[in-house]
């Protein structure tokens, strides 16, 4: 179960213990505690987990039971990756463990990111399950990405532990064993007290293509 708590004015949003994949009832959880914490006028935003996982992305088990919604399921997804882009506080995600897939992808979505060093992957596995990349899933992606590192990680379903993704800049920093969210919230400790109007339209700027592919309804 996700959890909101703060580390002083940084607002720290906990995807919970397990695999944290993205039932509708965890993007729910997850659009309320981010409610919340604008609400309250957090600094920042860090999400992070507790378990072996950051998240593992899709609910396929979901999907396979509720084909007939998949467009649906597939834009609120999609809504909060664009939401996640485009948040008018500084955001970073702190992995202390796997992030795949979509997972992966909510990470990307952050300002910033923060992997534990001597454990976890960060993997999009698309090519090797078969199912391709959305346009907006796409656009995100290489918004965030060199050319160099999104060759690397959406055509081969490679693997990244913390080194290599930092050695690719798919990640800013890493740390240690129950260090990473505290090395998350220190990234954006200094970047408080910015106007969230003015953030908020800068950032809608930067990533408006990724947005409006995001967000389309018809893709």
């Amino acid at each position: 179960m996700s959890t909101l708590s703060y580390h002083e004015k940084i607002a720290v949003l906990d995807l919970g213990d397990d695999e944290n994949r993205f039932t509708p009832a965890f993007l729910e959880a997850v659009n309320a505690h981010i409610d919340t914490a604008l609400a309250e006028g957090a600094d920042g935003l860090v999400t992070t987990a507790s378990g072996k996982f950051y998240s593992n992305g899709l609910d396929l088990d979901w999907l396979v039971a509720n084909g007939e919604r998949t467009q649906w399921y597939i834009g609120q997804v999609q809504a909060l990756f664009a939401r996640v882009l485009t948040l008018p506080i500084p955001t970073a995600a702190a992995l202390p463990g796997h992030a795949f897939g979509a997972g992966a992808m909510l990470a990307l979505a952050h300002d910033y990111r923060v992997m534990r060093s001597d454990r976890g992957y960060f993997c999009l596995p698309e090519v090797d399950i078969r199912i391709p990349f959305t346009p907006g899933m796409a656009a995100l992606i290489q918004s965030k990405l060199t050319p160099k590192a999104a060759v690397a990680a959406m055509t081969t379903g490679r693997r990244f532990g913390g080194v290599d993704a930092r050695a690719l800049d798919i990640v800013d920093a890493t740390a240690a064993e129950g260090a990473v969210t505290t090395a998350a919230a220190a990234m954006l400790a200094p970047l408080g007290g910015k106007d969230p109007a003015t953030l908020g339209a800068i950032k809608n700027t930067m990533f408006g293509s990724a947005v409006t592919k995001l967000t389309d309804a018809g893709a």
